[in-house]
């Protein structure tokens, strides 16, 4: 565990505990979503029921994200700023990892927007923007991996496998369940769960299982606060 992970504030420790809970909640809904779609709709259990139970995971997960962005800004530890909640790759900590998670958030927010004027919009718009939720969950997972200085962690490491393998056995069940056509959507759709775990893969074994990933980011970060 790094030095960060013992001494951190208790608004770092709050801003994990925030982004891990809402990673696991948007899981949740990305593979409700995926799963209970088209011909795989379980029989049982009524449209209205799933279409409830996935507003309602949204919702939480929107809620923990909220969380998790203002007590990373107001610890004092990384100086991260307001712009940098809604303005992807402009933190001087992690830029790129801290700049997926801001991506994420921003397409969220963009389907939480449409949704409230759905009536407006239509429903083919809706669901145009509605597909965004889909591409901000893989941001949001390496957005954690990357920026976490608990990566290394065996019950982070776990977490983040377990998130994967849910998303990725929702994607198969689907495509199982399909019937002909949208060829070039299943193909997309099988590429994606076949690479993110191969991307991710190989990124934490280059990256945050390395030693020193963590204390080299927080010494920059250190240092960067020292200049000023």
């Amino acid at each position: 565990m790094t030095t960060l992970a013992l001494t951190g504030s208790p608004l770092w420790y709050v801003s994990r505990a925030g982004g891990t809970l809402a990673l696991v909640l948007l899981t949740a809904t990305v593979v409700l979503g995926i799963a209970s779609g088209g011909r795989a709709t379980p029989r049982r259990i009524g449209r209205f029921e799933i279409g409830l139970l996935h507003r309602d995971l949204s919702l939480l997960t929107l809620v923990f994200l909220v969380v998790h962005v203002v007590t990373a800004v107001l610890d004092p530890y990384v100086h991260l700023g307001w712009a940098v909640s809604v303005v992807p790759f402009g933190a001087s900590y992690r830029p790129l990892w801290l700049g997926l998670g801001t991506a994420a958030l921003d397409l969220l927010l963009a389907v939480l927007l449409t949704s409230a004027l759905r009536l407006r919009l239509g429903v083919r718009r809706w669901k145009a923007v509605h597909w965004l939720a889909y591409a901000a969950w893989p941001l949001a997972l390496f957005h954690g991996a990357g920026a976490g200085t608990d990566t290394r962690l065996p019950l982070q490491l776990w977490l983040y496998a377990g998130c994967l393998a849910a998303v990725v056995a929702a994607v198969w069940w689907r495509l199982a369940k399909a019937g002909p056509g949208r060829v070039a959507g299943r193909l997309l759709a099988a590429t994606a769960a076949t690479s993110v775990p191969v991307v991710l893969g190989a990124f934490l074994v280059a990256g945050p299982l390395q030693p020193g990933w963590a204390q080299s980011a927080a010494a920059a970060t250190l240092a960067l606060g020292g200049a000023r």
